[in-house]
């Protein structure tokens, strides 16, 4: 029998369920084309409905959106395309009138070249006269052109570091003042009502002493990736320690660190051990990877798929269900956000016959895992990626824009040829770019989704007239409906929360298998990732045998109401059964 408690104890922040808002896409209140917080407001008892817990809201502070609002120009305002601090005011009081906390977006690892801390910075290169020089990271000219990570100030003679685009300016972690700053923000959220944080790339705040060139890794590129000296650098986890000791640890938050260039477990097992006082828990982005192209030189390239197969995906799941558990280390369970493609069309099947089937097993994925759950909007009515017909204009994104851009300049140079064939390069963008994600939320079928009355800043789904969240709502065979009744059971049974995970046939090459226990119950998971049916025998499982079935992605009044010795899935299904001593 497996242990009644888990081996950490049980935390509100653990057992909740995240939906996280990308709020320009969400809902437009004022028929501008861009979504708000009052839009966010108005929708607050259709996520109350479906079970959601705590809104993690995408940025929106004042920002010129050179980065979708990761550039910030005050941390202490709102940008007026999404209202106002009195519009957020009433926000979180609407919020917490429903028993629902809301997190804010902290993005520190850099600024915008307009925030006046950086005005300030490039004012003067001396330090003696201007404080706030050294709030940035600058240095003198070392050859005629700088790397791709350093533009020049004319002003001052020198280059400042930008990790992302040219506006966003990397914020020097080194000076004590900086990290003041930044708490004194921090506390001014919290004060406001603000109930945690989602950090921003938090492990990229300090860098490697320095700053030395990157390595050549692959000679036929201009730039080098350099992520070596500065993902989880020497100082990172002196300066979030000080940050829980001066902010976190004074309340009870909910904090999750964004952890980019990094797969390695152990590099991350600091940021969330208990006894570390860090964070709750961080982001990887392992599962994210497994459809990406890795080059030779062992760099990933997001917007180059490749075929994955399930044993990387049970490979991946299994290894973070099951790494440091005994000594508290907890997972965040999610499988969309803003940075990846929708979900049903990459680890599912989009098409018509298996869009609502696959959405669904999907959902049963992340519902049966440990850690705590994130739902990133529009995953729960099923969205998927924009249709393939879409040309490059559609597609808004900086880093979309980027990689063709770099791409196509870089096959003109190699042939010398102006017409190059850059097909693949869109196949790629149409599977895997950001902007899928995006995309106005599909609110019902009246004109642009029920979005905004006016053309919305992004063109929305050309599916939406018969794919969206009123006619689901409807539905109670839809995929709205199902998260609903899935969200309901995870949050009734703590074995889905807290229990430990074991895998179940791993060779199997269809079916992902595994069980949670926790005390005296135990659930059995079987999820068919093949649109081929399948029978899957539960030799090891022999104690499950008779247990009920209580969620399927299938109608289950044709199905039987108990597990069998042999069960037969059929195309991508998916089956939860518990063990005959729960209560259901």
């Amino acid at each position: 029998m497996a242990l009644a408690d888990p081996p950490s104890p049980r935390a509100w922040w653990k057992s909740a369920v995240v939906y996280q808002i990308y709020p320009i896409s969400f809902f437009d209140s004022n028929g501008d084309g861009f979504g708000d917080l009052n839009g966010i407001l108005a929708k607050l008892e259709y996520l109350k409905d479906l079970g959601v817990d705590v809104l993690w809201l995408s940025p929106i502070y004042k920002s010129p959106l050179a980065d979708m609002g990761y550039d910030i120009a005050d941390y202490q305002a709102i940008d007026p395309r999404y209202g106002t601090l009195e519009d957020w005011d009433r926000l979180i009081a609407a919020v917490h009138e429903r028993g629902m906390k809301l997190m804010m977006d902290l993005v520190v690892n850099h600024t915008s070249d307009e925030h006046e801390w950086f005005v300030q910075s490039r004012s003067d290169k001396d330090a003696s006269r201007n404080p706030k020089r050294d709030w940035y990271i600058w240095r003198p000219p070392k050859y005629d052109e700088q790397g791709s990570a350093w533009d020049y100030d004319e002003k001052t003679g020198e280059y400042y570091l930008h990790l992302y685009v040219s506006k966003q300016p990397d914020l020097n972690w080194e000076n004590p003042a900086v990290r003041e700053a930044v708490y004194e923000m921090m506390e001014w959220w919290i004060k406001r009502g603000c109930d945690g944080f989602r950090m921003d790339v938090i492990n990229i705040i300090s860098k490697v002493d320095g700053l030395p060139d990157a390595p050549v890794t692959d000679p036929k590129e201009e730039y080098q990736s350099a992520s070596i000296f500065f993902a989880n650098g020497p100082r990172v986890h002196e300066y979030i320690r000080e940050m829980n000791g001066r902010v976190l640890s004074r309340h009870d938050l909910i904090t999750v660190g964004e952890t980019p260039f990094t797969q390695n477990a152990q590099d991350l097992l600091p940021y969330v051990l208990p006894s570390r006082h860090e964070l709750n828990m961080v982001f990887q982005f392992e599962l994210m990877s497994i459809d990406s192209y890795v080059d030779p030189f062992g760099t990933d390239v997001p917007l180059v798929p490749k075929q994955w197969k399930l044993k990387d995906l049970k490979d991946v799941v299994t290894r973070w269900q099951t790494f440091e558990r005994e000594a508290g280390f907890w997972n965040a369970v999610f499988i969309e956000n803003h940075d990846h493609s929708r979900s049903v069309s990459r680890f599912g099947n989009d098409s018509p016959d298996w869009r609502t089937l696959s959405a669904k097993l999907l959902a049963m994925l992340e519902i049966t895992q440990s850690g705590t759950l994130y739902i990133y909007q529009g995953q729960e009515i099923g969205m998927k990626n924009a249709p393939p017909t879409w040309g490059l204009e559609e597609y808004k994104d900086v880093a979309t824009q980027n990689f063709w851009n770099s791409v196509l300049e870089k096959r003109k140079r190699e042939t010398k040829n102006a017409d190059v064939d850059m097909s693949d390069v869109m196949d790629g963008i149409r599977r895997k770019a950001r902007d899928h994600a995006r995309l106005p939320m599909q609110w019902d079928s009246s004109a642009y989704a029920g979005f905004s009355p006016a053309p919305p800043w992004m063109r929305v789904n050309d599916d939406y007239p018969d794919w969206n969240a009123e006619v689901q709502l409807e539905d109670t065979s839809s995929v709205r409906s199902f998260w609903k009744q899935a969200l309901t059971l995870r949050k009734k049974h703590n074995v889905l929360v807290y229990g430990d995970f074991t895998l179940r046939h791993p060779d199997n090459s269809q079916v992902f298998a595994y069980t949670r226990s926790l005390g005296s119950a135990t659930a059995l998971v079987l999820l068919n990732f093949h649109h081929n049916p399948t029978e899957f025998k539960l030799d090891d499982v022999p104690h499950l045998i008779g247990g009920p079935l209580v969620l399927g992605n299938y109608p289950t009044a044709d199905l039987p109401t108990e597990a069998t010795e042999a069960v037969r899935l059929r195309g991508y299904e998916g089956r939860l059964y518990f063990s005959s001593s729960v209560h259901v």
